[in-house]
């Protein structure tokens, strides 16, 4: 199904076909290409503002995800009864924020994949809100990375490295 890839930001420059690219092998990998999918690029002020409403977070993020399907168990893939319920959900990446957060010798392109990476995680049921949770969650990005670093020819870690 389709992959819906938005820039509603201009703080930072974004070359989608890359990114579209990485992320379409993501969703190969994951198994859920058959799933709709947006992935939105917000600036600062655009994911502070969604952070605040649903997460009472009044901060920039990275990455906030909205999953179609609710109540999934970590790494179910949905089972939709229905055409119009092929869709697994938005992701809101925070390119400023990424950027920002970028050290000088890693890539921002490189870091928006692994980003796009968690926020996938977190729309197959995937958290990491108690150490049980992000151990599960660390080995499925590890396991999605490694994979993508065999196709790309990158040396990708999982957004969640160190977290507990």
């Amino acid at each position: 199904m389709s992959l819906v890839l938005r820039n509603l930001q201009r703080a930072v420059p974004i070359r989608r076909v890359p990114l579209r690219k990485k992320i379409e092998i993501l969703r190969s990998i994951l198994g859920v290409q058959k799933f709709d999918l947006g992935v939105i690029c917000v600036d600062n002020k655009n994911i502070q503002h969604i952070n605040r409403i649903y997460r009472k977070k009044n901060v920039p993020t990275d990455v906030l995800s909205f999953p179609f399907h609710e109540n999934l168990k970590a790494g179910e893939i949905p089972r939709p009864a229905l055409p119009d319920d092929y869709n697994l959900g938005d992701i809101f990446l925070g390119v400023e924020y990424i950027f920002q957060q970028c050290k000088e010798n890693e890539d921002y392109y490189d870091l928006l994949t692994v980003t796009a990476t968690h926020g996938l995680c977190h729309l197959l049921g995937f958290t990491h809100d108690t150490e049980t949770e992000w151990q599960k969650m660390f080995q499925k990005e590890k396991l999605v990375l490694e994979e993508l670093n065999q196709h790309m020819g990158t040396r990708l870690q999982p957004l969640s490295k160190g977290l507990f």
